[in-house]
């Protein structure tokens, strides 16, 4: 069977012939004359051979070229147009993108953006500045005030920061699909800054802690170390000076203080010392008593240091553990008690003196915190009672304690005077003593103190006795008070007023009791209550009060003072009878005005004129009868009548 022929499209060839079948082509067209016929009515393309690129037909691939130059030029164009418009349009803006603290300024003529940051950032100038310093738990938090620190918006410099235009089209481009952020600039002065951040460092430092134990009554409670930190003062300022408008709080750098104590070395602690120290109570053995330490006692003095290698060092806190072991050993103590005169008339006989006894309550708790470490049994030890003590001797002390116990340790505290300095007077006897009356009650309180530091004083044979040098400085460490004085003739407040009045008593005393003087000086202008010519003046540093003991024997000084009167008694082996003599005031100067009208403290006074005159001390041997005269003469200022009137 003959397969049909395909049917031939109008106008064109069939379908299932193939253009580049040369010998079919042949074929056919031999079928319908010669192959040149053939050829000539249909353009057969070569067949390409492995070199031979194929053809194209009718020249397309340069009017495709053509087209794809021509579209590239204009896009190419468009894009250089869009570029030099852009360029010419935004010449003076703020790049675009540009934000400034969250502030979008891109785009923005400078004084839009001036604007811009003004209104939104100005609020932000005057708030209150957050500081944080440290991290997690750890942190603290202070606030500052701008204006304080001298902190405020450059906004110039700001802007100025961000740049200008772009000239590289391809940073221009991306300047529409991206932001960039600008910080703002500050102006302010880092001393300034540094300052305000210090006068915040007790909110923003944190001191480390290092671990310890203590105790909740009888029970120990281990404390874990925490690390701390303090501000780095020297770089702070600048981060401050950075950030401080940021909307975040300002994380200042930070010093970290470590910790040396580890939780290995608060359990060792617990395990061998705290734990056994409170399992039963512990004793102080004493003279005579012993003192009970019971668990809740032991952990109200019972205290644990770093030791420097990770551990904890367990101490006794003495004055605490002293209150303690008082209660029961107080008993055991005495205080010491000066030798002394008792008196019958104007004879004095001696009184001894007593030794003290004290606790030396460091040596006694030197080797507590090693005791109460200990297991041992826990009923109390036996007590010790000491043999009779001769005086003078040192009692005897209890045997080595055993057990949760350990020995009070006593020491003998001597007397400032002593029993053997009083009988070295002899046959004593008061030889001198004069007194003053009348003082108001801060001076008062003034001449009852150096009355108290002199009191008691001895003077051996050939020595110098100086009232500044013997109390030191008078001030107030030494519990002297403000007085009132005399300056430049008004009322003032000094402390250690009312000094002279005392020293005035002793020079008489000393006066009467014939001792040799080797310094002294009268005040420069009389005071009515003290006698004229025989009176007496001190300062500290300036004008002291001497005299020397030229006698035999030693001489003791005895204090009397009532809240009116100071006595002065000089107590010794009496050489002589002494007289006092005055002569006449001669040469009188007037006393003059002076107002102080213009002062508000002025207080009106009578004035007293100035004078001369003349002492003499006699002083009569009580052994031989001879005498000696010892003439004295003495010149006072005027001292003007003070007046307040305008």
């Amino acid at each position: 069977m003959t397969t049909p022929p395909n049917p031939t499209p109008p106008g064109g060839t069939r379908i299932d012939d193939d253009p580049f079948d040369r010998d079919a082509t042949r074929s056919r067209a031999v079928e319908r004359g010669t192959e040149s016929d053939a050829e000539a009515t249909v353009q057969i393309p070569p067949v390409p051979g492995p070199e031979e690129p194929p053809a194209t037909e009718g020249g397309g691939d340069g009017r495709t070229r053509k087209r794809l130059l021509i579209g590239s030029g204009a896009v190419v164009g468009l894009l250089v147009l869009f570029y030099v418009v852009d360029l010419l349009v935004s010449a003076t803006d703020v790049p675009r993108g540009v934000t400034v603290g969250g502030v979008e300024i891109g785009g923005m003529n400078r004084l839009a953006a001036e604007n811009a940051l003004r209104s939104d950032l100005g609020p932000r100038v005057s708030r209150p500045v957050t500081l944080v310093a440290g991290t997690d738990a750890g942190a603290a938090t202070a606030v500052i005030d701008p204006r304080a620190a001298g902190l405020d918006l450059d906004v110039d410099a700001t802007i100025d920061q961000a740049g200008e235009q772009p000239l590289n089209p391809f940073t221009r481009l991306s300047s529409f699909f991206s932001d960039r952020e600008v910080p703002p600039i500050s102006k302010g002065n880092p001393v300034a800054v540094g300052q305000a951040i210090d006068r915040a460092r007790p909110q923003l430092d944190r001191p480390s802690v290092e671990g310890t134990i203590r105790f909740d009554g009888d029970c120990p409670v281990p404390v874990p170390s925490a690390p701390g930190h303090v501000v780095d003062n020297a770089a702070a300022p600048a981060v401050v000076l950075e950030h401080w408008l940021d909307p975040a709080p300002v994380p200042l750098p930070v010093t970290p203080q470590p910790v040396s104590v580890t939780q290995d070395g608060i359990d060792s602690a617990m395990r061998d010392v705290a734990q056994p120290a409170v399992a039963a109570p512990a004793y102080v053995v004493g003279s005579g008593r012993n003192a009970t330490l019971s668990p809740t006692e032991i952990g109200t003095f019972l205290k644990f240091d770093p030791d420097g290698s990770g551990g904890l060092r367990p101490r006794v806190d003495v004055p605490t553990a002293q209150a303690v072991v008082d209660r029961d050993l107080s008993s055991t103590e005495a205080e010491p008690k000066d030798a002394t005169f008792a008196f019958q008339g104007t004879n004095a006989t001696v009184v001894p003196a007593v030794t003290g006894r004290q606790i030396d309550y460091p040596k006694t708790f030197a080797d507590l915190t090693e005791t109460l470490g200990k297991q041992g049994d826990p009923a109390p030890p036996t007590t010790f009672t000491p043999p009779p003590t001769p005086p003078g001797a040192t009692p005897a002390a209890p045997p080595p304690a055993t057990g949760r116990a350990v020995n009070a340790v006593y020491t003998t505290t001597p007397p400032k005077v002593t029993t053997e300095s009083l009988q070295a007077i002899g046959p004593a006897t008061v030889i001198g003593e004069f007194q003053t009356n009348g003082f108001a009650t801060d001076s008062g309180q003034n001449i009852k103190r150096v009355a108290e530091q002199v009191n008691g004083a001895t003077v051996k044979p050939g020595d110098t006795f100086s009232l500044n040098g013997f109390t030191g400085p008078r001030d107030a460490s030494q519990g002297y008070v403000d007085a009132g004085i005399i300056e430049d003739g008004v009322p003032a407040r000094g402390v250690g007023g009312g000094i002279s009045q005392f020293a005035t008593t002793l020079y008489n005393a000393t006066y009467f009791a014939g001792l040799d003087e080797v310094e002294h000086k009268e005040h420069s202008y009389w005071i009515s209550r003290y006698p004229a010519g025989r009176e007496a003046t001190v300062f500290e540093g300036a004008i002291d009060l001497k005299f020397r003991n030229d006698g035999p024997a030693p001489i003791l000084l005895r204090t009397i003072w009532t809240p009116s009167s100071i006595k002065v008694q000089i107590l010794g082996q009496k050489r002589f009878d002494v007289t006092s003599q005055s002569g006449d005031r001669t040469n009188p100067v007037p006393a003059g005005v002076r107002n102080l009208a213009g002062n508000p403290k002025c207080k009106p006074s009578k004035g007293v004129d100035g004078f001369t005159i003349s002492t003499t001390r006699t002083l009569k041997d009580v052994k031989t009868g001879e005498t000696k005269s010892e003439p004295r003469t003495v010149r006072y200022n005027p001292e003007p009548e003070i007046k307040c009137d305008k």
